[in-house]
């Protein structure tokens, strides 16, 4: 799915890159009038050959506007284009939770195991640690390769290096163990929980 969702997002900046290019590109020839001092391969009548030049006359850019369907199409094919748009960000934004794991039983077959099931395992582990006060897990990936992306809060007096040894020899090992993954990757970022000055007298 992220190889499809990859490819799509390429083709689609792709081709909106080259229609935005060759557009400015027309529209800077007409500006500066090389199409009429040049022979530059444009069919004739072509509407951006000198600066004063428009891409649709005065007739074309009216020629519906007194039918009653023109407006409400011309306005839900801008609010159909805008929808679009915006699904396509909140995609980029979003990051995928992945909701399970395919586990290799023995069988052949596989087995799968829900996502959450392990990132509450992961979660309640990695809030055991010493110097650990919070854990946020998610996994994402692929079922047959998922990723680990953990937010540890430390507490003031925690090793930031001890703390992601023991995440990772730890917490992560087991739940690799459990799955029966031959490797499971962590993305590890840590926060420090702000806390007030203690007074000594």
């Amino acid at each position: 799915m992220r190889r499809v969702r990859g490819t799509v997002n390429r083709v689609l900046l792709g081709l909106a890159g080259v229609l935005l290019f060759g557009a400015g590109g027309l529209v800077l020839l007409g500006g500066l009038g090389l199409p009429a001092k040049w022979s530059l391969g444009l069919p004739a009548g072509w509407p951006w050959s000198r600066p004063d030049g428009v891409l649709l006359s005065t007739r074309q850019r009216t020629r519906w506007t007194d039918q009653g369907w023109w407006w409400p199409v011309v306005i839900a094919a801008l609010a159909v284009f805008v929808l679009l748009m915006l699904w396509w960000l909140l995609t980029q934004l979003r990051r995928h939770r992945l909701n399970e794991i395919l586990v290799d039983s023995g069988d052949g077959e596989g087995a799968l195991l829900r996502g959450r099931a392990l990132e509450a395992a992961l979660t309640a582990e990695s809030e055991a640690l010493e110097g650990v006060d919070g854990a946020g897990v998610l996994l994402t990936g692929r079922r047959s390769e998922p990723q680990v992306r953990a937010v540890l809060a430390l507490a003031p007096h925690a090793d930031p290096g001890t703390v992601v040894r023991r995440l990772s020899d730890e917490s992560v090992a087991h739940a690799r163990r459990s799955a029966g993954l031959d490797r499971l990757p962590a993305d590890v970022r840590l926060r420090a929980v702000k806390h007030r000055a203690e007074r000594v007298s």
